[in-house]
């Protein structure tokens, strides 16, 4: 089997995206974080940061695009509908002048 970064990124991101599986990735995540045992132990001064540091940041921006897209979804579900409505109702008309 051939495992690249890209590859993990790749399942890591539609794991995170699944709904079915995105409380089981944060919590996962969060115990990653968490615990003292590592890809690189914490006790290596900066090599032991890496790892940690790399999957902060992508699970802080891939949840904050969930969370954006789900704000938008949400603010394109609540517009009124009038706006729809009223343009189906508005009739064009072209005036005529009326001579005497």
């Amino acid at each position: 089997m051939n495992f690249s970064i890209k590859a993990i990124y790749n399942w890591y991101r539609n794991s995170l995206r699944n709904p079915k599986y995105r409380g089981w990735m944060i919590v996962g995540t969060l115990a990653y974080l968490l615990s003292p045992f590592d890809l690189s132990p914490d006790l290596f001064p900066i090599v032991g940061q890496i790892d940690d540091l790399a999957l902060l940041t992508l699970f802080i921006s891939e949840l904050s695009q969930i969370l954006i897209e789900g704000y938008k979804q949400r603010q394109v579900t609540t517009q009124p509908e009038s706006n729809a409505s009223d343009s189906q109702k508005t009739v064009d008309v072209d005036a005529v002048p009326i001579q005497d």
